[in-house]
């Protein structure tokens, strides 16, 4: 059998406990001396005669007492032990999707971001009701939406995704990742000591990383168990970035300062060791692939590994025995008056006092 404190941080207010009751013992001191200044000797033991200074003190040290007792209560001891499989709370997952403007290349049919959109809707059909939110990122990232059921809202979202959804262009892998941690960590759900919730974050791009950093950043996700999984999205032939005017007519390609028509192409090197250090898995996304179905296997293989492996240990609570004392000690000082039993003395009251 083992006796430990959750929370033994809490001790450290212990000494302002200790710091209350050795001024409140020094006010009720400094009463006293100023009170027989001010009235003099003979006439403070008129005036007080049936105050009980003692019992003043006691009062002080009951409150004090009982507050330590509540702070014992809040660093929480808890006793015994048990361990137990935790129970699975499903999986939340945080789609990143890559809107720069090289994704409206068409080397992939209807185009790179048009594929990405159709095949993260099979994905959101095949995950049924665990929690989905979407991160757009370029040069910078922004959270679409934060973790949620409603996966039609979250049809709308991707849907609505273009190279405009964001203000800079370029490829951040690291300012993606940091969004969809933040997405993960501010809208998910703190497991409690019984369950055992799967984070993961599922990236789509047609980009190469050039911040060393990232791989760091991925392996620490990994370790804190949060899994990286890659999705590149076009071709290695690549293809030209259309031009369209409002009216989603075609006026041209993308050039480069020299005139040159600028060619996109996807290689994966990045995102697959964006997996291999997130601890994920990479694939090609595919007009009618197998991608996705792979995906959802590896996220579901995830998770039943993390509930197999994952043993809790529980301990029994112990801070509400502690607590009906200090409420024991609170009520004897709430009862405890502050005048003695013998009563006043009336005899003499209106009798002059010698000075």
């Amino acid at each position: 059998m083992t006796f430990h404190f959750a929370n033994p941080s809490a001790f450290q207010l212990l000494g302002l406990a200790a710091l209350l009751l050795v001024f409140a013992l020094w006010r009720l001191k400094r009463g006293q001396d100023v009170f027989q200044k001010a009235f003099g000797a003979s006439r403070i033991n008129f005036l007080a005669q049936s105050v009980s200074w003692s019992k003043r003190r006691w009062k002080i040290i009951l409150q004090c007492l009982s507050l330590a007792i509540m702070i014992l209560a809040l660093a929480r001891p808890q006793s015994g032990e048990s361990r137990q499989k935790a129970k699975s709370e499903g999986l939340e997952l945080a789609l990143v999707v890559d809107v720069s403007s090289s994704m409206l290349a068409e080397d992939v049919k209807p185009s790179r971001l048009g594929l990405t959109k159709q095949e993260l809707f099979r994905l959101l059909d095949q995950l049924g009701g665990d929690r989905v939110g979407l991160v757009a990122f370029a040069g910078s990232a922004v959270m679409l939406s934060p973790l949620t059921v409603d996966k039609g809202a979250l049809k709308m979202y991707i849907e609505s995704l273009s190279p405009n959804t964001v203000s800079t262009q370029g490829t951040e892998f690291r300012k993606a990742l940091g969004e969809a941690e933040l997405a993960l960590k501010r809208g998910g759900l703190d497991p409690d000591s019984e369950s055992n919730v799967t984070k993961a974050i599922v990236m789509v791009s047609d980009g190469e990383n050039h911040d060393e950093k990232v791989m760091e950043t991925a392996g620490r996700l990994a370790s804190e168990g949060i899994k990286i999984f890659t999705l590149a999205v076009g071709t290695d032939k690549g293809g030209p970035i259309p031009m369209r005017d409002d009216h989603g007519e075609l006026t041209g390609y993308k050039r480069s300062k020299d005139g040159q028509v600028v060619m996109t192409q996807t290689t994966g090197k990045s995102l697959e060791q964006l997996a291999q250090a997130g601890g994920g898995t990479f694939r090609y996304l595919t007009f009618g692939g197998s991608a996705i179905n792979s995906l959802v296997a590896d996220l579901d293989h995830l998770q039943k590994a993390q509930f197999e492996s994952t043993e809790v240990t529980n301990y029994q609570e112990n801070y509400q025995i502690i607590l009906i004392w200090a409420v024991i000690f609170g009520l004897i000082e709430l009862l405890l008056g502050e005048r003695k039993g013998e009563g006043r003395v009336w005899r003499g009251r209106f009798e002059p006092q010698k000075p």
